[in-house]
C-alpha cells in the first residue's frame, strides 16, 4: 500500500469552499469553488483503499473510485482522468449533480466509521475539469467506420452516452431531438448554480467533433414517424426521458400563475442562455417580487426554490407532506436551500388553491405520519381540522414526471408500454417489442438520476452492438 493513502486519521474531511450565501443568491453561478491541486490530492489520500469498496458498489456505473483516488493522491492526474472516463461518459457532470450523499459518499467506509466521507464528487469534478484545461479530452477517432447506422431519439444523458459508445465502435450515429439544443434536462431542467451550461455544451461539441450528427428541432411523429426512421437506420434507440408533469387535481387548479416545474425552470434556463422568453420578460414566469410556493420534496423542487431566490422572489416556501428525514431529494440540496433562506413547511399538503383569476393563497392541511406503506415509508395522514392558509402569488408544482404517450406521439400504435406508461423492453437486450428498436433511460425506468441514465445508455449501446453484429454475421453467412 502506498504511503500516500490511508490518511483519513491525520487529514480531516474538506469540501471545496462554498461561495458566501449573500453573493451566490444574487447570481446563477455554481456555488462551489474549485479544489486546488494540493487539496484534491490531500482529500484523495484519505481513502482507506478498502478491499470491498462500498463507494464503487453503490455507484450505478461501478466507477473505479478507489483507483482514481489513489492516482490523484499520487499526482497522476491524467491517468486518474482516463480511468474515471473509462466507465463514465460525463464525469464532470456527475461530479457536480450526483447525489453523492445517497450513493458513493453515503456508503464510504470511513464515513461509516465516523471519520467523514472522502469527498468523491468534488475530486471527480476536479480531475475532469483539469483534464479539459490540459487538453486531455479528445474527440472520438474512428479508424474503421462501419456501414451500419443508428438513429437515437433524445439528446439527454442516456442518448448521448449510447451515441458515444456506439460511435467508438465505428457506427454512424444520428441523434434526433425536439429541442433547439442538445442535453435534455442537463440544459433546460438543471439550473446553472448546479451545472453551468458550458459544461454540457463542450461535451456535446466533443461528440459532434467525433462525427456524431445532431438533428435539433425534430419531432418524431411530426417530422418523421418511428417507422420512417426504422427504414433509414439499422437500429433505433428511444431515449426521450420523461417530461409529462404529474398533476395535483385540487379546487382552483385552473387559476393563473400555477405552473409545472419544468415550465418554470426551462424559462429560467433559456433566459440564462440568452434566449428571448416572452412569458419571463412579461413577469409571468418570473418569481421576482412574488410570494412563491413550491409543492414537492425532490431535487426538482430544490431547483425551483433556489431558482426563485435568485430571481429575487419576495418569499419562498416549500411544502412537503412528509418530514425532513423522509425527503426524497438530496440532503445536501436541502441544506443549500435552507442556507439561502427558503422556508420549509414540513408535514403539509395543499387542499385548495384560492383566488379570483390568479392564485392568491393556498389552503393547506397539516399532516401526521401513520403506518408504513408498501414501500416502507410512513404514510402521510391528514390531521382533521388542521387547515391553514399560505399567501402565494405564484405556485410551482414539482411533483415528479410521467412518460408521454409515445405510441401516439410517434405514430406507432404497436409500440408496447407498461401499466405506468414507460416503454416495455426485454430485460436482457433492452429491445422493445419492435425489432431493432431499443429503449434506455427514464423512458424505461421512470424518472430517475442522470447517473442511471448514463448507465442505461451504455448498456443499450452494448446490446445494440450485439444486435448489429448479428445482422452483419447473417449477411456473411447468406453470401
Amino acid at each position: 500500500m502506498t504511503d500516500k493513502m490511508l490518511k483519513f486519521v491525520k487529514i480531516g474531511q474538506q469540501t471545496p469552499p462554498k461561495r458566501a450565501v449573500v453573493k451566490r443568491k444574487n447570481d446563477f453561478n455554481e456555488i462551489y469553488d474549485d479544489f486546488v491541486k494540493q487539496k484534491a490530492e490531500d482529500q484523495s489520500s484519505r481513502c482507506s483503499q478498502c478491499g470491498v469498496p462500498f463507494c464503487q458498489v453503490h455507484c450505478p456505473l461501478s466507477n473505479n473510485i478507489p483507483d482514481w483516488l489513489k492516482l490523484t493522491a499520487e499526482g497522476r492526474l491524467k491517468e486518474a482522468y482516463e480511468l474515471s472516463q473509462s466507465t463514465n461518459n460525463m464525469p464532470e457532470v456527475c461530479g457536480r449533480i450526483c447525489p453523492q450523499d445517497r450513493l458513493c459518499e453515503g456508503n464510504c467506509v470511513i464515513e461509516q466509521s465516523g471519520h467523514g466521507t472522502v469527498t468523491i464528487g468534488s475530486v471527480e469534478k476536479y480531475i475532469t475539469d483539469n483534464a479539459w484545461e490540459q487538453g486531455w479530452v479528445k474527440p472520438i477517432e474512428v479508424k474503421y467506420e462501419k456501414n451500419q447506422t443508428v438513429g437515437i431519439i433524445g439528446a439527454g444523458p442516456a442518448g448521448l452516452a449510447a451515441a458515444e459508445q456506439l460511435r467508438k465502435n465505428g457506427y454512424k450515429i444520428t441523434i434526433y431531438d425536439r429541442y433547439d439544443r442538445a442535453g435534455g434536462l442537463l440544459i433546460y431542467g438543471i439550473p446553472n448554480f448546479k451545472l453551468e451550461k458550458h459544461v454540457v455544451e463542450r461535451r456535446t461539441k466533443l461528440l459532434k467533433d467525433g462525427g456524431i450528427e445532431f438533428v435539433q428541432n425534430f419531432e418524431v411523429g411530426k417530422d418523421a414517424t418511428l417507422e420512417q426512421l426504422r427504414k433509414k437506420h439499422d437500429a433505433i434507440l428511444i431515449a426521450t426521458g420523461v417530461y409529462k408533469p404529474r398533476e395535483i387535481n385540487l379546487p382552483g387548479s385552473d387559476l393563473e400563475n400555477i405552473f409545472p416545474a419544468m415550465e418554470f425552470l426551462t424559462a429560467s434556463n433559456k433566459k440564462g442562455l440568452g434566449d428571448e422568453v416572452e412569458l419571463f420578460d412579461k413577469g409571468i414566469l418570473n418569481a421576482e417580487g412574488k410570494d412563491v410556493v413550491v409543492i414537492g420534496g425532490g431535487d426538482t423542487a430544490m431547483d425551483c426554490v433556489r431558482t426563485s431566490v435568485r430571481q429575487n422572489a419576495k418569499s419562498v416556501k416549500c411544502l412537503y407532506r412528509r418530514d425532513k428525514e423522509n425527503m426524497p431529494g438530496s440532503a445536501r440540496e436541502v441544506a443549500n436551500a435552507e442556507e439561502e433562506g427558503i422556508e420549509f413547511v414540513w408535514l403539509s399538503s395543499p387542499k385548495e388553491f384560492k383566488g379570483t383569476n390568479k392564485i392568491e393563497k393556498l389552503i393547506v392541511d397539516q399532516i401526521q405520519l401513520g403506518k408504513p406503506d408498501d414501500s416502507g415509508r410512513r404514510r402521510p395522514v391528514i390531521k382533521k381540522g388542521s387547515e391553514f392558509e399560505i399567501k402565494a402569488d405564484m405556485v410551482i408544482k414539482a411533483l415528479g414526471f410521467d412518460p408521454e404517450d409515445l405510441p401516439c406521439l410517434f405514430d406507432s400504435k404497436e409500440l408496447q408500454v407498461t401499466k405506468w406508461g414507460t416503454l416495455k423492453t426485454n430485460f436482457d437486450t433492452m429491445e422493445t417489442n419492435i425489432k431493432g428498436v431499443f429503449a434506455a433511460g427514464d423512458i424505461v425506468r421512470g424518472a430517475s438520476l442522470v447517473v442511471w441514465a448514463i448507465k442505461d445508455g451504455r448498456d443499450a449501446a452494448t446490446a445494440m452492438k450485439t444486435y448489429l453484429e448479428d445482422i452483419e454475421l447473417k449477411k456473411i453467412k447468406v453470401a
